[in-house]
């Protein structure tokens, strides 16, 4: 694919096709469209986080990761991405640290002590 396809149209329009990719299960070309996105405008969160998504999908998990603790460092109260944060952490065999980060996203949704963010398997596909 021509390197102008995921630099072409505006902010919104790449959103939309970012987001079509995604949908779509094409994590990577999504990934390098929202990367373009989230140089542009940083302070983005929903850029960011289905960036995050994205490496998570396409088990690119030490982007993911990065990109979950950049989005935490700029927004802690985001309880999506410390829930995302906690899974991929797990994903990579890392159980000790993701559960503080679980914990807290159980608790930042009103479900303390349960467990429920890991039993239930939010992070969405």
């Amino acid at each position: 694919m021509d390197e102008n396809y995921y630099e072409f149209g505006t902010p919104a329009d790449r959103w939309d096709r970012a987001q079509l990719f995604f949908e779509a299960k094409e994590y990577l070309t999504a990934a390098r469209i929202l990367g373009g996105l989230v140089q542009e405008a940083p302070e983005q969160v929903a850029p960011r986080l289905l960036l995050a998504r994205a490496y998570y999908h396409s088990a690119r998990l030490g982007k993911a990761e990065a990109e979950l603790r950049e989005v935490l460092e700029r927004n802690p109260v985001e309880d999506y991405a410390r829930l995302m944060l906690g899974r991929t952490l797990e994903r990579q065999g890392r159980h000790a640290e993701a559960a503080p980060h679980l914990r807290m996203a159980d608790a930042m949704a009103g479900e303390f002590g349960s467990g429920s963010a890991l039993q239930k398997g939010r992070v969405q596909d």
